[in-house]
C-alpha cells in the first residue's frame, strides 16, 4: 500500500511524516466510493442505482475525492504505525498539512505533523551530593501540639461577665450610618467571629473590646488608601454595632482524662506526649526526605537534555487544572466566574503553572527512565501487602477496596506507586549525603 515513507524531525519533539500510497490503491479507494454513491444516490430523472458514473462524478466528484483521500489517509497512517518508531502521543492526533488532493490515476502523497515521546537524556544519577537538615524537636513543640488538642476538645460557653475581650466569640449586628440614618445595603445581622482574628469586613476587633452583651455604639473609623477592601480604602466610616452574644472557649485540663478522651489507647498524659513526640519525629523525617528528593530532582533536571513536546506540556497543565478544581471542590464554571471577578483568567493561571508543569514532567520522565534502566519492579507480594495497608487506611475490607477501584486498575496504580517509592529510595541510597552542621527548629522546618 505505502510506496514511500519518510520522517523529518522538527522542534519540540515533533516530527513530519510523509507518506505516499500507490496509485492502484488510490484508484481502488476512489472507485469503491464512487460505486457506493452510484448505488445509493438519488437524482431527479434517474432511477436509484441507475445514475451514470459520469453524472455522479460531475455532480459529486470533488466531495468523493475528498472523502476517498480522508479514508486513504486513515488506512495509510494505521499501516505506517505498525513499524514506525516515531509514534504520536496519545493526546496529540496527527495534523494533516495542507489539503492533499487525490487523483485516482496518480500516487497519493500527504504529510502529517505530530508530537512524539521525547528523548530522555540526563547526567549521572548515582553519587549526587545533597544536604540533609538536622532538626531540633523540643518540649515546646510537644506543648504546641497539646494546645491544639486542647483547642479541638474545647467547649464554647456563654461568658460569665459578658464583656468582649480578645479570643472571645461574639455575635453582632452592624450597619454603616449616614448621619442618623442606617445605610440599608450595609446592614448585617447575627454576624459571628472570633475577636483578634480580623475575620470581619470592617476590622473592628479592637473597637469592640470592652463592650458588653446588648450594648450598642457607633464606631468611627478611617481606612488607609491601601486598605485591602477597595470599597473602604480611603474612606471614613461610622458603623453602628450591637453586641448580641459573648462566648468563650473553655479548654480541658491537660491530664490523663484528656489523653483517654483523645484515644482509648492512651492511659496517661505521658502516653499521649510520647505519641506526639513520635509523630513530630515522623513528620520531620518525611519533610527532610522530601527536601532531599527535591534536591536530587533539581540537579537531575538541571543536567538533563529533554525537549518536551508542546502537547505534553498542555496536557500536564490541563491535568493540574482538573486537580485544582477537585481540591477546591468547585465546578469549572464557578471557578471561571471567580477568576473573572479577581481580574484573572484560566489561561493566566496555566501560564503561571507552566514552569512547575515542565519540571514535574521532566522529573517523571527521568524517574521512569531510571526505573527502566535499573529494572526496578514491584512484586505481587509487595502489591498485596500495599493493598492490605490501603484497606486499613480507608478502614474497609480488602475485597471491597479491590471492587471500588477495580482490581486490575488498583494493581496498575499500586505497581506504579511502589516503583516510584523504590526509585526514590534507590537514588537516596546512592547519593552522597552531607549532614548540615546546625540544627533547624522543628517549627521553621515545617513552615
Amino acid at each position: 500500500m505505502i510506496t514511500s515513507k519518510s520522517v523529518e524531525k522538527l522542534e519540540n519533539s515533533a516530527v513530519k511524516l510523509s507518506l505516499t500510497v500507490g496509485k492502484e490503491h488510490a484508484a481502488t479507494e476512489y472507485n469503491e466510493l464512487l460505486s457506493t454513491y452510484t448505488k445509493e444516490v438519488q437524482i431527479k430523472g434517474f432511477r436509484k442505482g441507475k445514475v451514470p458514473t459520469s453524472v455522479i462524478e460531475r455532480k459529486f466528484g470533488e466531495g468523493i475525492r475528498q472523502e476517498a483521500a480522508a479514508n486513504l489517509m486513515d488506512k495509510a497512517l494505521k499501516a505506517a504505525m505498525e513499524d514506525l518508531e516515531e509514534k504520536p502521543l496519545g493526546y496529540d492526533y496527527p495534523e494533516v498539512q495542507g489539503e492533499p488532493v487525490l487523483n485516482p490515476d496518480e500516487d497519493f502523497t500527504f504529510e502529517l505533523v505530530y508530537d512524539t515521546f521525547p528523548e530522555v537524556k540526563f547526567g549521572e544519577y548515582k553519587g549526587i551530593e545533597i544536604e540533609e537538615k538536622q532538626v531540633k524537636i523540643l518540649k515546646k513543640h510537644e506543648n504546641i501540639e497539646l494546645e491544639k488538642i486542647q483547642e479541638q476538645n474545647s467547649v464554647v460557653m456563654d461568658k460569665a461577665d459578658e464583656t468582649v475581650a480578645d479570643d472571645n466569640i461574639v455575635t453582632i449586628d452592624y450597619c454603616e450610618m449616614n448621619g442618623k440614618e442606617e445605610i440599608v445595603d450595609t446592614k448585617r445581622e447575627d454576624f459571628v467571629f472570633t475577636v483578634g482574628t480580623g475575620y470581619n469586613l470592617y476590622k473592628i476587633d479592637k473597637q469592640i473590646i470592652g463592650m458588653k452583651k446588648d450594648e450598642e455604639k457607633v464606631i468611627s473609623k478611617k481606612y488607609k488608601e491601601d486598605f485591602e477592601n477597595k470599597d473602604l480604602a480611603g474612606r471614613s466610616v461610622k458603623l453602628k454595632v450591637k453586641v448580641k452574644a459573648v462566648k468563650e472557649k473553655q479548654l480541658p485540663d491537660l491530664d490523663d482524662e484528656l489523653a483517654q478522651d483523645v484515644n482509648e489507647k492512651f492511659e496517661t498524659l505521658d502516653d499521649l506526649r510520647s505519641d506526639i513526640k513520635n509523630q513530630l519525629k515522623e513528620k520531620a523525617e518525611a519533610k527532610i526526605k522530601g527536601e532531599k528528593v527535591e534536591q536530587l530532582m533539581n540537579k537531575l533536571v538541571e543536567e538533563s537534555d529533554i525537549v518536551l513536546p508542546l502537547s505534553m506540556i498542555k496536557a500536564e497543565q490541563e491535568n493540574n487544572w482538573k486537580n485544582f478544581l477537585q481540591q477546591s471542590q468547585t465546578q469549572e464554571e464557578q471557578m471561571l466566574q471567580f477568576l473573572q471577578m479577581q481580574g484573572q483568567t484560566k489561561e493566566q493561571m496555566l501560564e503561571a503553572w507552566k514552569e512547575n508543569a515542565i519540571k514535574s514532567l521532566k522529573s517523571q520522565l527521568i524517574f521512569n527512565k531510571i526505573i527502566e534502566d535499573e529494572k526496578i519492579e514491584a512484586t505481587d507480594e509487595e502489591m498485596e501487602a500495599e493493598i492490605v495497608k490501603q484497606a486499613e487506611m480507608y478502614n474497609m475490607p480488602v475485597e471491597d477496596l479491590k471492587k471500588s477501584f477495580g482490581e486490575a486498575g488498583l494493581k496498575e496504580y499500586l505497581s506504579s506507586d511502589l516503583k516510584q517509592k523504590k526509585v526514590v529510595d534507590f537514588l537516596l541510597d546512592n547519593a552522597k549525603i552531607k549532614k548540615s552542621a546546625d540544627k533547624v527548629d522543628y517549627t521553621d522546618l515545617m513552615a
